[in-house]
């Protein structure tokens, strides 16, 4: 179904536009994941400090942008699938 109008432009997204925003969604999705079970450990770290924190975030972080790149979860696939479907004209 393609939306347009005299002042409404028809969608212009390429491809690859709609794959890395796909990607970054999965990314920020795995992030979110990730750090609820991180916060629902039991029990705390007996060597914990901010440093190992900030570092386990990094790491989570990483974890997360190479998983949607790889396509792990297949969020991504999904979500590029159905905005191309909306988008072709």
């Amino acid at each position: 179904m393609k939306i347009a109008g005299p002042n409404i432009p028809a969608p212009t997204k390429a491809p690859s536009d709609l794959k890395q925003a796909s990607q970054a969604f999965e990314a920020i999705f795995l992030r979110q994941m990730l750090a609820a079970a991180r916060s629902s450990s039991i029990g705390d770290d007996l060597m914990g400090s901010q440093a190992s924190d900030t570092f386990r975030q990094m790491r989570d972080d990483a974890f997360a942008d190479i998983a949607s790149r790889q396509g792990s979860l297949g969020l991504a696939a999904m979500i590029e699938a159905q905005f191309t479907a909306q988008v072709k004209e």
